[in-house]
């Protein structure tokens, strides 16, 4: 049975690796932080319907600010809409930690405030149930 409710949320941090760096400036491209959207909206599938679900499309993507290696970087997916089958969700990503190799090789700051980074919204499926 289906627990899918409109505001139900799953979220993701992670670190992201100097070796994910692909251009320079330390920059990670775009298509890094779409693959975490992609893990936390399975999450978001198995707490509502316990399948991880397929994810069907984007209708909106926007990169707002760049996402550097050294970055800890958090994503979220929430339910917005829930259909038979379909779920739509709003996604974001915020930088909460930045790498600082101005200051040495190893060092990085927790941000006062999240640096939204990318937003987006997007459809899963799921199987009936």
């Amino acid at each position: 049975m289906s627990k899918a409710t409109i505001g139900l949320t799953a979220t993701h941090r992670r670190y992201v690796p100097y070796s994910h760096a692909h251009y320079a400036g330390n920059l990670v491209d775009g298509a890094y932080v779409l693959a975490l959207f992609g893990d936390v909206a399975t999450e978001v599938c198995i707490q509502s319907d316990g399948d991880e679900g397929l994810f069907a499309s984007y209708s909106d993507v926007q990169f707002l600010q760049p996402l550097r290696a050294g970055d800890v970087v958090e994503v979220k997916a929430t339910i917005t809409r829930v259909g038979n089958r379909s779920r739509d969700l709003e996604f974001s990503a915020y930088v909460v930690c930045r790498g600082r190799p101005d200051k040495s090789e190893s060092a990085a700051e927790v941000l006062d405030e999240p640096l939204v980074i990318t937003r987006a919204k997007g459809t899963v499926v799921v199987p009936v149930g």
